[in-house]
């Protein structure tokens, strides 16, 4: 039995989800949305970024999403701020915004030289011209731990795939400039824009890094997915990481959300938040979100949006496994993802549906289970296994 890492869940919706989408999105849908969020029991919401309207129109009125949305004090609140006029502009609403600042001083950089180009109009080498600053700054405020990092860390749209032994040699160097000065790397963070995560390189990366530096105990991951890849990934760094370790992980409801630079648009796509917190769930780990309500908050954004997202869970509902919970043996045909939905609409939503059945549907399983037994008794006990109707026994 798998002793899972502490994992701390971002939902970033309304900053990667809605970066992608129509700027004339009101801001009205954007706040209600927000504030369904915000009763979800999601523990760390972005509400958005703090960048130029002229290359992100869609986060032209964060201002006013940010004066106006109903503050729930359960929840952290953040916004994506890139240079310092972002940073003044957003801690004019701290509170009730949280100057996010990363826990660690750390040496960054982006694996894929065109993609930061692209993205921040600076290359990888300007990137790496800071290093030596932030270790200065780190050493003159006496800071005993830092942080290692990249970005586009498994592949490039732009420049193919990187071997995991690229990135290893990647965060060597960073790792001996801490080490240089006496300051211990506890932190390793690994993001993924252009989604060319695979479960097989992310354990890989997170075992070698655990292999070489045990004392690194903070993983954080930036998983996009546009090749599907991304929850199998955060599994795969589960499950390579022990209780001792936090890991960091983001999703947006729906799964929506995309980047203008690296070539997928609104494909880019993360991981479903909806998805993720289930299956986290199931493992048992415990999120404090109710899916029942993050599922109505995907439907909203579907609404908004004009269109169908791309989580599943949202769509079939949660594994039903209270009795109340189970569907209707005996209903109709259900063939659309409407009538789907009756999961948490109830019978309204499959009605008129095709009944091809002469009689009605009965089960002696759902009798067991309908008076509290479970459908099938372990090994050596009665039932099917010892039933005249069962053709082997022991």
């Amino acid at each position: 039995m798998n002793k899972w890492p502490k994992v701390n869940y971002k939902e970033e919706g309304m900053r990667e989800g809605m970066q992608i989408e129509d700027a004339n999105i009101s801001v009205d849908d954007k706040i209600e949305l927000l504030d369904a969020l915000s009763e979800t029991g999601l523990k760390q919401i972005v509400i958005g970024s703090f960048v130029s309207p002229k290359w992100t129109p869609q986060m032209e009125r964060i201002d006013e999403i940010v004066s106006r949305f109903n503050v729930n004090p359960d929840v952290t609140y953040t916004a994506l701020a890139l240079n310092s006029r972002g940073v003044e502009r957003a801690k004019a609403y701290s509170p009730p915004l949280t100057i996010e600042r990363d826990g660690y001083p750390r040496l960054g950089v982006h694996m894929c030289d065109v993609f930061v180009r692209r993205n921040t109009n600076r290359t990888q080498m300007q990137e790496m011209e800071r290093w030596p600053q932030v270790v200065a700054q780190a050493q003159e405020l006496s800071i005993k731990e830092a942080g290692i990092g990249t970005n586009a860390s498994w592949g490039s749209n732009f420049l193919g795939e990187f071997p995991v032994d690229n990135l290893m040699d990647m965060l060597e160097r960073q790792h001996s400039m801490w080490d240089e000065v006496g300051i211990e790397v506890r932190s390793c963070s690994m993001g993924d824009p252009m989604s060319h995560c695979t479960p097989a390189k992310v354990e890989e990366s997170v075992y070698r890094v655990k292999e070489k530096w045990p004392e690194i105990n903070h993983i954080r991951l930036h998983l996009h997915n546009g090749r599907n890849m991304a929850i199998a990934s955060a599994y795969a760094a589960m499950r390579t990481l022990g209780p001792d370790d936090t890991l960091d992980l983001d999703g947006t409801i729906g799964g929506f959300g995309g980047c203008p630079y690296c070539g997928n648009g609104r494909a880019t796509g993360m991981a479903p938040s909806e998805d993720l917190l289930h299956m986290m769930e199931d493992m048992g780990i415990e999120t404090g979100v109710d899916i029942d309500k993050l599922i109505e908050c995907v439907w909203m954004a579907e609404r908004v949006m004009g269109r169908e997202l791309y989580g599943h869970v949202s769509k079939a509902g949660p594994r039903p496994k209270r009795i109340e919970q189970l569907y209707n043996i005996d209903m109709p045909f259900v063939e659309t993802t409407e009538s789907a939905k009756h999961f948490m609409k109830g019978p309204e939503a499959y009605e008129g549906g095709l009944y091809p059945y002469s009689e009605p549907i009965t089960s002696p399983y759902r009798d067991r289970i309908d008076k509290g037994l479970p459908a099938y008794d372990p090994a050596g006990g009665d039932y099917p296994w010892k039933q005249d109707w069962f053709p082997a026994k022991n």
